[in-house]
């Protein structure tokens, strides 16, 4: 199958398909936001803007990776982009691989420049195609064409074990990443695709000169579940069904990664921490940031607004951004720097909400 025949995949069946995980949660459950119930403050005053990759968003929010491509998520890109511009909210395009094997799919990607000409836009590769020919050379070409502040390189190791045409040998990645961190013009960011980055793996990633790590844990899309839908035969399918609950929540991997690179007070010189994996809500951004993330990245939620438009995705945005101002002012914070462990403590049993 082509890779645009698989790319349109993947978007029917996340709009189609229940495709989130069901045993295995993001975590966030596990901890309540302590009421505030004397802000000592004006509501006006709470401030949810942030700097990343040299720019100012006004919210901490990441428009996570999702597809890239074909003529259907060239539209939900454009919508996405022209969302994220007139919000002022970061952008991760999804994997460029086929504008780089394609070269005339160039066109519709250098587009989303001229439609977010004032927010970080992040590239986007897998990295085990370091080991299918791409090299240093193809990472600066997908930064350049839609001048991109940062490359996303993205881990989905068990997506590849599971489909048919997948890419399973992933020998000597580690050289390869560094290789490209080093001599890249722009920071690197790794991530994974819903599984789960652990404290183990961050410190080997960082070590190799990564600047930022998406944890990108389990509790929202699962990838396998995508794939059994995919799936041409019933063998197929129940190798994929077989892991729907696999991966790391996205809580406890901030906590692994967190453990390593320190919290938010280190600085500019603390790696970028980014949480996405299940975030559907802008209370799931607040506790991302009080569990030391510098920003949340949402996908699942913002995509079926953006195949009805532009103007659907800028409402959804405003809607979390209001939420998230509110529930940082009654939990006594008036800026992102504001927000840390102290505002929030573990529930028992899990609290939804």
């Amino acid at each position: 199958m082509s890779s645009q025949n698989r790319k349109d995949d993947h978007i029917r069946i996340n709009l189609a398909e229940d495709v989130e995980s069901e045993r295995v949660h993001n975590g966030f459950e596990r901890y309540r936001i302590r009421h505030c119930p004397l802000p000592e403050g004006d509501l006006e005053r709470v401030d949810t803007g942030t700097q990343f990759l040299g720019r100012r968003l006004t919210l901490p929010l990441l428009i996570s990776s999702m597809t890239g491509g074909t003529d259907t998520a060239s539209r939900v890109n454009r919508n996405l982009a022209e969302a994220a511009q007139h919000r002022r909210v970061a952008m991760g395009v999804g994997s460029q691989r086929i504008m780089v094997e394609e070269r005339q799919a160039a066109r519709n990607w250098r587009e989303l420049r001229r439609v977010a000409p004032d927010v970080p836009l992040l590239a986007n590769l897998g990295l085990v195609q370091l080991n299918k020919g791409f090299g240093l050379a193809d990472c600066i070409q997908v930064v350049e064409v839609i001048e991109a502040e940062a490359l996303i390189l993205h881990l989905n190791v068990l997506q590849e074990c599971v489909q048919p045409e997948g890419d399973t040998d992933w020998t000597g990645l580690l050289a390869k990443l560094e290789q490209v961190c080093r001599e890249l013009p722009v920071p690197v960011i790794v991530k994974e695709v819903g599984w789960g980055i652990d404290g183990r793996t961050a410190q080997r990633l960082l070590e190799a000169g990564v600047a930022g790590i998406d944890v990108a844990g389990a509790g929202g899309t699962s990838w396998s579940e995508v794939e059994m839908h995919r799936a041409g035969t019933r063998r197929q399918q129940r190798i994929a069904a077989a892991f729907r609950h696999w991966g790391t929540p996205t809580a406890e991997c901030l906590q692994e990664v967190g453990a390593i690179v320190g919290d938010r007070s280190a600085g500019l010189d603390r790696p970028i921490v980014i949480a996405s994996g299940g975030v559907r809500s802008p209370l799931d951004i607040l506790k991302s940031l009080a569990l030391g993330a510098d920003l949340a990245g949402v996908a699942g939620p913002l995509l079926r607004k953006a195949v009805e438009s532009a103007e659907a995705v800028v409402e959804e945005l405003e809607i979390w951004d209001s939420v998230l101002r509110i529930a940082m002012f009654c939990s006594g914070c008036f800026a992102v720097s504001d927000v840390d462990r102290r505002i929030v403590v573990p529930a028992e049993p899990p609290f939804i909400g």
